[in-house]
């Protein structure tokens, strides 16, 4: 069995001990350990920084868009690999691959593609300059210049391939070293796409660095000037938010956290039959291991029993198990330890719910033995939402949904907004009008609005699909983190400053004012 190593101060360390061995969620056998303990973590910090950091900073932004657009070159090559990783460590089927996998590649190609178009400097200009005398003899103008500290991530289980581009790619094309602190669970891909990036030599030592385990202070090794940006679940996030680091130091910290997203249906039902195939993909895609999975699902009271038997009527055509067998097409949860948790918060909506459709009972599992980590979709359902605080509140992390009816257009918005801030809401339907109250209603309590008619229906990226073009992220219970939307990514990893001062020093600053 192997071990994944550490890499740290441009070498690879072993940690002592061992935190956790990685399985095969479905044939229950293991693949690696892994384990941090006693690492020197201030000398690795401090390496990223002086060294990593000071030959980033030392490039154009442009300069960085191509070592983004080697690295994803290089990942491409070993496209197979990650494949049979993902496989092995995740319980996926092929399709949900290349939504960790593809996807970090495009991710990639998308901020390599933007960096190149930047201008050649080593800051950047935010927006124009504002007059502090009269004539323009003196004046304001902002600038944004990469922290010079480093970037440490700490990334859920769900999404080891994109999880660490996502983040990585528009840190490394600010000019900040990266420090990812996998989940353990999944960490084996992580781990082989940092291992194939450093042995290609693409970019400078102390920029890309992979701790793999738990270790201990990993936060206390910070500096001031440092970065968090974290994905998982509330809980931790706030146990993270209070470490003096951060609650006391200044440390910046996104998170991206908890989210019961809902897919609603326009009042007159004309969206139906989107909605139906976007909730069953999002239920089964990953086995309904998305953060930005569809949770609640909102039509109006008259077409409540419609949309339920429309929606069971495609789930019980989903085959569930081995993805290695032929016919599955939704494969397991990542771990033992995840397939106890969603049984568990399926145990609690059933006792708030009616069940609509019972995986348990009603979809084909095709997998050996009973070491297994597969769980058959669950549709709940309930007829007065207003009265089930649960369902508004609970996520469960698997293939699970709860459908519920709404009177109006107000209530559907309201009961939307009761999941207390949620990364994307998905509106369907042909009436414009409605779409656009939608995206007015919801855009302040939901980081992102999927608004999809049958024009569209072809073309558009999905409900749950994080695209580097767009924020993601959301307020409240989601995290009230940002991360993506284009260039809007690179403002976590710069720091904003006004420069006061004369024509001369102002018009160097912003030539393009």
């Amino acid at each position: 069995m192997k071990t994944l190593a550490n890499y740290l101060e441009g070498r690879w360390q072993n940690g002592q001990g061992q935190d956790a061995v990685l399985v095969d969620p479905v044939l229950g056998t293991p693949l690696a350990a892994l384990g941090a303990q006693g690492l020197d973590l201030a000398a690795g910090y401090r390496y990223a920084r002086e060294q990593g950091g000071a030959a980033l900073r030392a490039m154009t932004y442009a300069e960085r868009a191509g070592l983004l657009a080697k690295i994803s070159q290089v990942l491409q090559a070993n496209r197979d690999k990650y494949y049979d990783i993902s496989l092995q460590n995740s319980g996926t089927v092929a399709n949900d691959t290349a939504v960790d996998v593809d996807g970090s590649f495009y991710t990639l190609g998308y901020y390599a593609k933007l960096g190149s178009r930047l201008t050649d400097t080593q800051w950047r200009a935010d927006g124009a300059s504002d007059a502090l005398a009269r004539d323009n003899a003196y004046a304001s103008q902002h600038i944004q210049v990469p922290v010079r500290g480093l970037a440490l991530f700490i990334n859920a289980f769900n999404f080891p391939a994109w999880g660490l581009w996502e983040k990585a790619a528009p840190a490394l094309l600010s000019g900040v070293p990266v420090v990812v602190k996998p989940a353990s669970a999944t960490a084996w891909l992580t781990h082989e796409m940092v291992k194939d990036v450093i042995e290609a030599d693409i970019l400078p030592n102390g920029s890309l660095n992979i701790i793999c385990g738990r270790p201990e202070g990993m936060l206390d090794a910070l500096d001031t000037l440092d970065v968090v940006s974290f994905t998982g679940s509330a809980d931790t996030a706030a146990e993270l938010r209070r470490h003096p680091r951060i609650r006391l130091d200044g440390v910046r910290f996104n998170a991206e956290t908890d989210s019961v997203n809902s897919a609603i249906l326009d009042p007159k039902g004309t969206g139906l039959d989107l909605l139906v195939r976007e909730v069953v993909r999002e239920m089964t895609i990953k086995s309904g291991q998305k953060c930005t999975a569809i949770r609640r699902i909102l039509v109006p009271e008259a077409l409540y029993e419609q949309a339920a038997q429309a929606i069971a009527a495609k789930l019980a055509g989903v085959v569930v198990g081995d993805p290695r067998l032929e016919g599955v097409r939704m494969g397991s949860l990542v771990s033992p330890s995840q397939c106890k948790a969603i049984k568990q918060g399926i145990e609690q909506l059933a006792g708030a719910c009616d069940t609509l459709f019972d995986g348990r009972t009603q979809s084909t599992l095709k997998v050996e033995g009973d070491q297994h980590a597969c769980v058959p979709p669950m549709l709940f359902g309930v007829r007065d939402p207003d009265t089930h605080p649960l369902v508004h509140h609970m996520e469960v992390f698997g293939p699970v949904a709860t459908l519920m009816p709404y009177r109006d257009a107000d209530h559907a918005f309201a009961l939307a907004r009761r999941g207390q801030g949620s990364l994307v809401a998905s509106v369907y339907g042909e009436d414009t009008d409605f779409l656009f109250e939608a995206a007015v209603q919801l855009a302040e309590s939901h980081g992102r609005v999927h608004l999809v008619n049958e024009s569209v229906a072809k073309v558009q990226t999905g409900h749950g699909n994080a695209m580097p073009q767009s924020n993601h992220g959301g307020p409240g219970r989601a995290g009230g983190g940002q991360e993506l939307g284009g260039l809007r990514a690179l403002a976590f990893y710069h720091r904003l400053a006004a420069v006061q001062a004369p024509p001369a020093v102002i018009d160097r600053l912003n030539p393009t004012k």
